[in-house]
């Protein structure tokens, strides 16, 4: 019992480095060859945990190869256009000019189901909106909509605005966040005031945030049932 628990203490942090070497993605955002490494890596490394008998190493060494001949592929594909097509395949065009295109679809054994729930994903119902579509090469459909059904912005009114910068958050569950200060250009001191102008501790806050106005946002932690 306790060899197996040591294997897994040694091999999870080893398939999380390797999959953060990856980087960050979705599930639904891998690539082919991603997923593939992905599956892999899990099988290699339940072999040592499954059977005691095998060496650790018969888990550690393959799951470092995976990655490291990932990380070579990653590389090439960035350096050969033609290699990141062959590992990745090409965006397609199923919508062009508001047509769609079945033989597009039938090449991508894409259904009118998928297409549809792709659109809605996308916040549209109705097919007759959209100007373009494209299967972009993991999975996903970009969509885009035609003139007349694209959201109004300032700029279709004739109206300035002034681009800022998201809130940043100060607090999360009761933690002050030093990189959210720091981002805000906020000191101790100030918040400070601001927790005392809500008559509240750090401790008793589960949000607090701040835009480039000064304005905060405060949402107090609802006490425990």
């Amino acid at each position: 019992m306790l060899v197996c628990f040591l294997r897994v203490w040694i091999l999870y942090p080893l398939v999380i480095f390797a999959v953060r070497l990856m980087g960050k993605r979705q599930i639904g955002e891998l690539q082919p060859t991603e997923l593939v490494v992905t599956i892999l890596i899990s099988n290699l490394a339940t072999l040592p945990l499954e059977n005691q008998d095998l060496p650790l190493l018969t888990g550690i060494v393959p799951v470092l190869t995976v990655v490291c001949f990932e990380v070579m592929l990653s590389w090439g594909s960035l350096r050969w256009k033609g290699l990141r097509r062959l590992l990745s395949g090409s965006p397609q065009i199923i919508i062009r000019d508001g047509k769609l295109d079945q033989q597009a679809m039938r090449r991508l054994r894409f259904s009118l189901d998928d297409l549809m729930a792709a659109l809605r994903a996308k916040d549209v119902f109705d097919l007759t909106q959209v100007q373009f579509a494209i299967v972009e090469t993991d999975g996903s459909v970009s969509v885009y909509p035609k003139a007349d059904c694209q959201p109004v912005v300032c700029s279709d009114l004739g109206l300035a605005g002034a681009s800022s910068n998201p809130p940043e958050v100060l607090i999360a569950d009761g933690s002050i966040s030093r990189e959210g200060m720091a981002s805000a250009g906020l000191c101790s001191e100030q918040l400070d005031a601001m927790l005392a102008k809500e008559q509240l501790s750090a401790s008793e806050i589960f949000l607090l945030t701040v835009d480039a106005q000064g304005l905060h946002c405060c949402i107090r932690k609802e006490q425990s049932p």
